[in-house]
Order: structure tokens, then C-alpha cells, then sequence
């Protein structure tokens, strides 16, 4: 089932984002693996902005989730992560769905994310899933400063790419 995050889901979703991290570990992607995840504070600012969703197990446990922003104008996919035992059912997929429906109802016009170009539930997924890669000239301010921000962050390390979906 899908809901809107509560502030004590906070400290799951840090786990399933330190979980689902471990599997960059496999593709030598070591740094990544490693990288802290988003402070309670931080994850606790989405959840109140009700721009925070999870996917809960039979026990109302959230296994996966999903938060959001505003970037010039449109809806962006800021995180998805899904606990690898729950990997491979669809989870991510249903999160993006309701955020985009989300997303329309609030008039946005696209969805956009930034995600690694060459590991194979990044790019390749999100392509199944609607999203295309923008070139250069494409990417709205916004998008330039997200992307500012993970090479100050290190992550250019592997090549990156902001991608939309029309919705």
C-alpha cells in the first residue's frame, strides 16, 4: 500500500536508503555505497511538506519510498529507494506512478530526476518508466544547480543525467 510518510517512518526510511545504497558496493561503486543518508531533519522537511510517500508491507512498514520537490515548476524525483528484499515487485514503479498523479493533480506539466547513466536500475529503469535523458541545453536552472551539487558531492565521478517525463 501506498501513503503519505509520518514523522515515524523517518528512521526507516534512512535504513532503506543505507540498505538499498549497499547495492553500488557489487558494481564497484564503493563511495556511493557508503554515503551517509538524508538527515532525519531533512527527510522530516519532506514529510511535513506531504511531499514524502512510502510503500508499506502487510504490517504497514514502509519497504520503499519516495520524496519530492518543487524545481522550476515541475515536480522532481529527488529519491527512490526500495529495500533490496522487497526489490523487483514493482514498488519503485507504483511510487512513481502516484507521484506523478500527484504531481498532475498539482499542475505540473513533467516529472524530472537525476540518476546515474550506466548502472542498470537507474537509467535503463527509468527510461522503461516514461523518463527520456535531457541534453545540456535542456536542463532548467534548477536542474543545473542539482547537478552543481552532486559533482561538488562527488557523484560525477560516474557519468549523471537529469531526465523528464512528460506527464
Amino acid at each position: 500500500m501506498i501513503r503519505v510518510a509520518r514523522a515515524g517512518d523517518v528512521e526507516r526510511l534512512r535504513e532503506i536508503e543505507v540498505v538499498a545504497g549497499r547495492l553500488f558496493a557489487e558494481i564497484g561503486m564503493d563511495a556511493v555505497a557508503r554515503d551517509e543518508p538524508l538527515p532525519a531533519e531533512e527527510l522530516l522537511e519532506y514529510q511535513r511538506d506531504g511531499r514524502a510517500w512510502v510503500h508499506t508491507d502487510e504490517a504497514d512498514r514502509p519497504v520503499a519510498y519516495l520524496i519530492a520537490k518543487w524545481v522550476d515548476g515541475l515536480v522532481h524525483v529527488e529519491q527512490v529507494s526500495t529495500d533490496p528484499e522487497h526489490a523487483g515487485r514493482g514498488l519503485g514503479k507504483g511510487l512513481i506512478e502516484h507521484v506523478a498523479e500527484w504531481a498532475r493533480e498539482r499542475g505540473s506539466r513533467a516529472l524530472t530526476l537525476t540518476t546515474f547513466d550506466e548502472v542498470a536500475w537507474n537509467r535503463p529503469y527509468y527510461e522503461r518508466l516514461g523518463f527520456r535523458p535531457l541534453a545540456a541545453g535542456e536542463l532548467t536552472p534548477g536542474l543545473v544547480e542539482i547537478r552543481a551539487e552532486e559533482a561538488e558531492h562527488g557523484l560525477d565521478h560516474w557519468p549523471r543525467l537529469a531526465m523528464r517525463r512528460e506527464l
